[in-house]
């Protein structure tokens, strides 16, 4: 890299170009929608990119990619993802979001940008805009991936599916970024295994309905959910190595409409975390034969076991890890970019590499000033980063690690 890309990828936005990047992302905070719903999310990336000159197309349903071109160099692909969660926004912001959409069995809820994707989407479209105004401080191509779907594994799949690496041109490694609960201005980066894998089951039990007062006449499928549920949980506290990380988690359980029926079907939902691929057979073998055990137990019809999400793991190439981490100590500040642990959280990012047989690497962003309270977890309705500090921190960061591979030498 030379020294005069090192310059432009350290220059801070201008009045300008800062306010402009504050409105994008408070647009796009008021405006979400949920997983592979991101239509007008779509369209305003792509007069965003249409605005810079950049050439790009629609993949996989509510996807965006555009394709920076530069002259000669490397491909690099950068990923940023679009979607919102069903969330009822309670931070108290201006900009906050009052926006409604409908999940896929045709609930009607609220959403909102609880996991951040608003900043992501914020940041490329900016540093690309920085881009476009200093190609004689990069050559080469960057494939912005917008992707839709992250929040149900179900983007990434569908922008392969739908011939991303056929459409545009195949990097050579791929970039990604998400915010964080760290404090803002900082970065936290873990080479290696980064995030778990995640497979969600749904689980429906066949019972037989009876009176409150007649259980002798029933084959109580809560009952029998409750003692699967409880038995699940010794797979991993007895049945893994204490060295072997998983997690099992039970999130709902519906059965039944009134106290004195013992209804004739219960449905759970289950969702498994792991980082190796022996230990994720395990747990799900593990699933499927005590569900079906405890269905023998209380002479029930076999039960129905569906996996409906499933992430893959995200591994970050230690050797690219090693060279984005010196670019973004030598941007941020070496104290200002940590180790950090892997994540039991799960993403998507990691297909999009996978598919091709490309490395990739992914950051945390900080997006929260330190204080007295803790801050906002992802996912939860406070989520609420710090936006000028969070954005020019991923926006840096951003063209940081772009610059490691695209950077003009002298």
């Amino acid at each position: 890299m030379s020294s005069n890309t090192q310059e432009f990828l350290s220059t801070a936005l201008d009045a300008a170009q800062t306010e402009t990047m504050h409105q994008m992302y408070r647009h796009l905070h008021a405006h979400p929608e949920l997983s592979m719903q991101e239509h007008q999310t779509a369209r305003y990336i792509s007069a965003q990119l249409q605005a810079l000159n950049i050439e790009n197309f629609s993949c996989g349903t509510t996807g965006v990619v555009g394709i920076q071109r530069n002259g000669d160099g490397p491909v690099l692909g950068f990923r940023a993802d679009t979607d919102g969660l069903p969330i009822a926004e309670d931070t108290g912001a201006s900009y906050a979001s009052t926006a409604r959409g409908t999940l896929p069995d045709g609930t009607e809820v609220p959403v909102m940008h609880g996991c951040g994707h608003d900043t992501h989407v914020t940041a490329a479209l900016t540093a690309a805009a920085r881009l476009a105004e200093q190609p004689e401080a990069w050559s080469g191509t960057i494939v912005w991936i917008f992707q839709p779907g992250e929040e149900t594994a179900a983007g990434a799949r569908a922008m392969l599916d739908d011939g991303l690496w056929d459409k545009a041109p195949r990097p050579e490694i791929i970039l990604g970024q998400h915010v964080f609960p760290f404090p803002a201005g900082s970065i936290g980066l873990v080479s290696g295994a980064a995030m778990a894998m995640a497979d969600s089951l749904r689980v429906t039990i066949h019972g037989k309905q009876s009176h409150g007062s007649q259980p002798q006449d029933s084959i109580d499928p809560i009952l029998l959910g409750a003692h699967a549920i409880t038995r699940l949980q010794g797979i991993v506290s007895r049945e893994l190595n204490p060295q072997s990380p998983a997690v099992l988690s039970c999130g709902s359980f519906h059965a039944g409409l009134k106290e004195n029926i013992i209804p004739d079907r219960a449905e759970f939902t289950l969702n498994v975390r792991t980082f190796d691929e022996q230990v994720r057979s395990q747990v799900l073998d593990g699933i499927h034969r005590i569900v079906n055990a405890e269905a023998t137990a209380s002479n029930a019809p076999t039960p129905e076991i569906e996996r409906f999400n499933s992430f893959p793991k995200l591994y970050n190439n230690p050797e690219h890890t090693a060279q984005v981490r010196a670019a973004l100590m030598n941007e941020l500040g070496a104290e200002n970019v940590v180790e950090v642990p892997a994540a039991m959280g799960s993403e998507d990012f990691g297909a999009l590499g996978d598919e091709i047989g490309v490395p990739y690497v992914y950051w945390f962003f900080g997006g929260f000033i330190p204080g007295e309270q803790p801050a906002p977890v992802n996912h939860s309705p406070h989520f609420l980063p710090d936006y000028e500090i969070s954005l020019a921190t991923a926006v840096r960061a951003a063209l940081a690690g772009i610059g490691t591979y695209l950077g003009r030498a002298q």
